[in-house]
C-alpha cells in the first residue's frame, strides 16, 4: 500500500515539473495545460500519503515535504483566477458607452454543422466585433446570410485548414491587414478600431498552430506568433488589445512570458477561469481562448457563451477605455531577460508577404 502511494506521490511531482522543462516537444508542453486536474491530483496524493505516514522515517518528512511544496504551487497558479484573488485588470468605473467595446470570439470547430446555435449566440451578445477561428467558405456564407446590417466593417479569410478566421464589426476599422506572421497557411487579422468617442485602439487578432504529434511536434510555431504578437503589442502606442485561440493555456510558461513582453493584462485574474475547451469534455477543460487588453482598458462584464456544438466555448467581454486610470494597473517593466528570451523563440522567423486590405 506504502509503495503505491509513493508512486502516486512520486507521479504527482514528476507531472509538476514538467513544467519547468525548457524543451518544445509537445509530449512535454502538453502537461502545461491540465493544470486543474493536476492540482486535484496532487492534493489527493499528499493527503493520501498520510495514510500510511511513519512519523520516526526522515524519508516521509521528506517525500511529504516535496508534495507539499508542489501541491502549494499548483493551488497558487490556480488561486490567482479565482474570485479570492486581487483582479489584475479592474472593473470599470465610467458608463460611457462611446468609450466602450465588447468582443464576442469563437473558435467554431470547422466540422460542426450547428450554425444555428452560434448565430444564436451572436444575436444574444450583439458584440461590437466578433471574431471567429477554424472557418471556412461554408461557415462564412452561414454567419453571413444571418448577420446584422450593423456589421458593416469586415476582414473575412476563409480556409480549408482549420485556420480560417473571420472579424465582422460595429466600428470602423482602420488600416486592417492580413498577415502570415510565422507560415503562409496560418494568418493573423491586425487592425485599429475607431470607437465612438473617435478614440483608436489596436486590435492583433490570433490563431497560432498548436503542438501536436501527428502534424507539428514541437511548440515552436506557436511560441514565435506568440512572440512575435507580444512584441508588436509592446511597440504600438496605441490601446491594445490581443484576440484569439492561443492553443496554449493562460499559465503556461509561454503565455506567461508572452504577458510580460506584451505588457498586457489578463481579465480573467481575480474573477474564474473562463475554461473554453473542451467543451465536449467536462473533465478535461482549460482556458484556451484568450482575451489581453492593455493598462488603458477595464473590464465592464465577461461571460463564457453556451455550447455551439464546437470543442470551444465562446467568450463575450466588454471594455471600458479608460487611460485616466491606468497608472493603478501599470504592469511591471520589460525586463531584458525576457526581451532575450522571446527573440529566442522568434529567431530563425521568415515574415511572409502582407496581404493588404
Amino acid at each position: 500500500m506504502k509503495t503505491f502511494l509513493q508512486i502516486f506521490g512520486a507521479i504527482t511531482v514528476v507531472l509538476t515539473l514538467f513544467r519547468f522543462v525548457a524543451m518544445d516537444y509537445w509530449w512535454i508542453r502538453v502537461f502545461d495545460f491540465p493544470h486543474v486536474q493536476l492540482t486535484i491530483l496532487s492534493i489527493v496524493a499528499f493527503l493520501a500519503y498520510f495514510l500510511r505516514f511513519d512519523f520516526k522515517d526522515k524519508i516521509d518528512y521528506l517525500f511529504a515535504g516535496l508534495m507539499l511544496i508542489c501541491m502549494t504551487y499548483q493551488i497558487y497558479k490556480i488561486y490567482i483566477y479565482t474570485p479570492l484573488a486581487s483582479f489584475e485588470m479592474h472593473d470599470a468605473q465610467k458608463d460611457d458607452p462611446k468609450k466602450q467595446l465588447s468582443f464576442f470570439t469563437a473558435n467554431v470547430l470547422q466540422k460542426n454543422t450547428s450554425y444555428d446555435k452560434l448565430n444564436q449566440e451572436i444575436k444574444k451578445y450583439d458584440a461590437d466585433i466578433m471574431v471567429f477561428t477554424e472557418t471556412d467558405v461554408t461557415w462564412k456564407n452561414e454567419i453571413t446570410d444571418s448577420l446584422d446590417p450593423a456589421y458593416i466593417y469586415k476582414v473575412e479569410v476563409p480556409l480549408n485548414n482549420t485556420y480560417g478566421m473571420l472579424l465582422y464589426s460595429k466600428l470602423e476599422l482602420i488600416e486592417p491587414q492580413i498577415k502570415y506572421q510565422v507560415d503562409d497557411s496560418i494568418p493573423s487579422i491586425h487592425t485599429k478600431i475607431k470607437l465612438r468617442s473617435g478614440d483608436l485602439v489596436q486590435l492583433y487578432s490570433i490563431h497560432p498552430t498548436p503542438p501536436m504529434p501527428q502534424h507539428n511536434p514541437m511548440s515552436t510555431d506557436r511560441d514565435k506568433e506568440m512572440m512575435l504578437t507580444a512584441k508588436l503589442a509592446l511597440e504600438n502606442k496605441l490601446p491594445t488589445m490581443v484576440v484569439g485561440d492561443f492553443n496554449d493555456v493562460a499559465w503556461s510558461q509561454t503565455s506567461q512570458l508572452f504577458q510580460r513582453v506584451s505588457k498586457l493584462l489578463d481579465p480573467r485574474k481575480g474573477r474564474g477561469l473562463y475554461n473554453t475547451f473542451n467543451a465536449k469534455n467536462f473533465l478535461m477543460r482549460w482556458p484556451l481562448d484568450h482575451v489581453f487588453a492593455s493598462k488603458e482598458f477595464r473590464v465592464v462584464s465577461m461571460e463564457k457563451g453556451e455550447k455551439i456544438d464546437s470543442d470551444h466555448f465562446p467568450v463575450f467581454i466588454k471594455f471600458s477605455l479608460e487611460p485616466e486610470g491606468a497608472s493603478i494597473q501599470e504592469p511591471d517593466a520589460v525586463t531584458t531577460k525576457d526581451l532575450e528570451r522571446a527573440n529566442e523563440q522568434i529567431k530563425g522567423t521568415e515574415k511572409m508577404p502582407d496581404d493588404m486590405y
